[in-house]
């Protein structure tokens, strides 16, 4: 768990990219004329100020101060209390469209805060539902579309500095850190070969700390291909770890895999 300055901190930070983003937002959809005769009131204002030189880095910051001004940003102290606010409603599932009893929700109580990998999800939830509740996500997809709106939607429900979108297949990423959580969509194995379906989740199993867990959502039943991934080998290659299978009982949704790692 953080430290309990850290909220402030990263919210300030928050604070002037929500700042900035609004300046550059106002400059882009303002004819030239405008930026200009801003400019010059910037000048202006400037010119009436003691002060020893006329910088460029003086005239830009009170460029910036105007048009604050113009848009009437929110103050630091406005802003986060509407902020938190929205963080508080973020962190509930219902907001991401989850039942309380979903097994992500379960598998993954509120308190949680680590590293997690969500790997070819086919939407955006798992990995922002995590992002609320104080997690480090990264989301690996094959496509840039699919990562594309997962960013979009970070940004914009201000979760942008949790979400780390990365392009790729399962076969070709390593973590580079430790990880608390695993969440694959089926699709993402799938698409690799039984061999190289055991040697990724073996460097998952081998990257996750002890009490981790890993969720391999919606299974299908039966496997129609031989490459097709079935709960028979998934429990075959997590022995050792404490699984459950969550039976998809309502609106026909199918199984998903949970396997809990253990002190070694």
């Amino acid at each position: 768990m953080g430290s309990s300055s850290r909220p402030t901190r990263s919210l300030r930070h928050e604070y002037e990219l929500f700042v900035e983003q609004e300046i550059e937002n106002y400059k882009e959809s303002v004819p030239r004329s405008v930026l200009l005769s801003i400019g010059d009131e910037a000048v202006a204002a400037l010119a009436a100020a003691p002060q020893f030189a006329l910088t460029e880095l003086l005239l830009c910051e009170e460029v910036d101060r105007i048009i604050v001004r113009r848009l009437r940003l929110p103050s630091y102290d406005a802003w986060r209390r509407r902020r938190l606010k929205l963080i508080d409603e973020l962190r509930r599932p219902e907001h991401w469209g989850l039942r309380p009893d979903d097994v992500l929700v379960r598998a993954f109580p509120m308190s949680v805060e680590g590293r997690v990998l969500v790997a070819g999800a086919a939407d955006e939830v798992s990995a922002l539902y995590l992002a609320a509740n104080g997690c480090e996500v990264t989301t690996l997809a094959p496509e840039v579309d699919s990562l594309e709106r997962v960013v979009q939607a970070a940004i914009g429900a201000g979760l942008a500095g949790r979400v780390h979108a990365r392009i790729g297949s399962l076969s070709s990423w390593a973590p580079d850190m430790p990880l608390n959580a695993v969440i694959v969509n089926p699709a993402a194995l799938e698409t690799l070969s039984p061999g190289e379906r055991a040697r990724v989740i073996e460097v998952l199993q081998s990257a996750t700390l002890d009490g981790g867990v890993h969720l391999v959502q919606a299974l299908a039943g039966g496997g129609a291909t031989a490459d097709a991934l079935s709960l028979e080998e998934l429990r075959a290659r997590y022995r050792g770890w404490e699984v459950t299978v969550e039976r998809g009982e309502h609106e026909g949704r199918a199984d998903s895999f949970v396997a809990r790692k253990g002190a070694a």
